[in-house]
């Protein structure tokens, strides 16, 4: 009997939490917009572009991709994300001279505060409006 009750609760509930979750390519919204300009304006490494993917759960965005060809360039990846409150975006990015670098860029306060962690040189650096206010060697 237990075996059929443990089965039972579990049917219903992953059928109580399935969502839909859809993808689109689209152009980044005002509010999107305006936090990639203020960040670019303090930390120009982290690029301003017009196209997103934006992922849908039940017609809500839950997270933003944005793409980039980076033919030509001199990162070997380079991805941005925006949280759906659009005060927060997450960042990773290779290249031979900087090795991996992510971290993230949040407004606080009408302030831009971003905390990057560098594997090449071992360091996590934190920076208000583009002035760096921490920096650490961890090894």
């Amino acid at each position: 009997m237990k075996k059929y009750f443990l089965l039972l609760a579990i049917l219903f509930s992953s059928i109580s939490f399935a969502q839909t979750i859809t993808s689109k390519l689209e152009e980044v919204s005002v509010d999107q917009y305006e936090l990639l300009k203020k960040v670019n304006q303090y930390y120009p490494d982290i690029t301003l572009t017009k196209a997103i993917t934006n992922f849908y759960a039940d017609g809500n965005i839950i997270d933003s991709q944005q793409q980039f060809d980076i033919k030509g360039t001199k990162f070997s990846s380079y991805k941005l994300g925006i949280e759906p409150d659009n005060k927060k975006l997450v960042f990773e990015y290779v290249s031979d001279d900087t090795g991996k670098v992510y971290g993230n860029v949040q407004l606080f306060k009408g302030s831009v505060l971003r905390t990057t962690f560098t594997d090449k040189t071992d360091q996590v650096e934190v920076s208000l409006n583009g002035k760096s206010v921490f920096l650490k060697k961890i090894k």
